[in-house]
């Protein structure tokens, strides 16, 4: 695929991330996995139930999805062979499965070797959901996959591109005095982070993932002339991150 929208999963408000590392699930026949809820996908595997038995000479990859800290049914997972966020996604030999109404996944027949990506679809969107490792979060995470055993994998948190923004529009020019960054309220959203981006790498903003529990924001720290681009996230009481704005919104400061 070359087109839509690719979130890295995991990502902290402080852009951390946790290394990917799946976990072997304990045996147990067709019964329910017992995968726990956590902040993302990026993180040390997960200890469930062995949901299906591998076929001989091949591996099993099964967890869950979740939206809202909610189930999330019918959610598109590949396993991806090779993987480019910027390119072409995922590659190579890829192995899909869906989530049931419990949100959980099991794809079976993988072939033992390892896997640069684990994708999951964002809803009936072009946008998909991948873990990363290492401190930058740009790296997709690996797993290796071995003959005769399932692994469980920690949940991943679906994130929306929906939220709508009010003030600045894009390409405006606006003054820096009396700026109030404005967006609508977002469905179940307990809170919401802002950061602005000076286009001009010499300019540093003072606004990097700024919490805010309303839906604006009067800026008290005056911006330099030049283009700047802003995007503001909604997390619900959970802290998981329900949604963003669009990537592309990008304003002009004329005095």
């Amino acid at each position: 695929m070359t087109s839509g929208k690719w979130f890295a999963a995991g990502v902290c408000l402080l852009g951390l991330m946790a290394a990917m590392a799946l976990a072997g699930c304990k045996g147990g026949g067709n019964k329910s996995a017992t995968n726990s809820e956590t902040s993302s996908a990026a993180q040390p595997g997960e200890k469930g139930i062995e949901k299906v038995k591998p076929a001989p000479g091949t591996g099993n990859v099964q967890g869950k999805v979740l939206y809202n800290s909610k189930p999330a049914e019918n959610i598109e997972v590949k396993l991806c062979e090779t993987f480019s966020r910027f390119l072409n996604g995922c590659g190579g030999n890829t192995y899909t499965a869906r989530t049931d109404k419990g949100g959980e996944y099991v794809i079976t027949n993988v072939a033992p070797k390892t896997y640069e990506a684990l994708t999951a679809q964002v809803f009936e969107t072009d946008s998909y959901v991948f873990a990363t490792s290492g401190i930058a979060g740009i790296s997709s995470a690996k797993y290796d996959g071995v003959a005769g055993k399932t692994f469980c994998v920690r949940p991943i948190n679906l994130v929306k591109s929906d939220l709508k923004t009010l003030n600045p529009k894009a390409a405006a020019k606006v003054s820096a005095q009396g700026l109030e960054l404005k967006w609508e309220a977002y469905p179940d959203a307990a809170y919401y982070v802002f950061s602005i981006y000076p286009v001009d790498s010499s300019i540093t903003s003072s606004y990097i993932n700024q919490r805010v529990e309303a839906t604006s924001f009067g800026l008290d720290k005056l911006l330099q002339k030049g283009t700047y681009h802003w995007q503001v996230s909604a997390f619900n009481k959970d802290d998981k991150k329900l949604s963003e704005s669009s990537d592309d919104i990008t304003f002009i400061i004329v005095e």
